[in-house]
């Protein structure tokens, strides 16, 4: 677990531009089992590719004209039920911090690894995900 004062302000980060946080398995099961509907799950963390490319990728994917209906976020780390609950639903991917999973109608439909995002700026994020919106969302 890592202290709350250096991970608050990077959930803050994602939490300013329209992200949930997801602290509790239970809040991650109720958003994804849901059967209809989009959803962007952010799967925060306190790595230097998390600030530099996964958090502001999705900050300005987000900003797209077609976004997905409801942006969570879990934080590695931090909130371990949450984020092995949401892990769960990302297999058969193996665990991965940061990751971005877009959910439709209760099925993981794109993901991006960590090697997917470590060494990408953030505009190739933004435009790997706003594809993955037009197409999906």
């Amino acid at each position: 677990m890592y202290p709350a004062e250096l991970t608050i302000p990077m959930a803050k980060d994602l939490n300013d531009f329209g992200f949930e946080s997801l602290t509790t398995a239970e809040e991650v099961s109720e958003i994804l089992n849901q059967q209809e509907g989009t959803v962007l799950v952010v799967v925060n963390s306190v790595c230097g590719c998390a600030a530099a490319n996964a958090r502001p990728g999705a900050k300005l994917a987000v900003q797209h004209d077609k976004t997905p209906e409801r942006l969570v976020t879990v934080f590695a780390g931090v909130d371990q039920a949450a984020t092995a609950r949401a892990r769960e639903f990302m297999l058969p991917y193996p665990p991965s911090s940061p990751s971005i999973a877009l959910f439709k109608d209760g099925r993981l439909v794109h993901f991006l690894e960590r090697h997917h995002i470590e060494g990408r700026s953030k505009e190739i994020i933004a435009e790997n995900l706003k594809m993955a919106f037009d197409r999906y969302c």
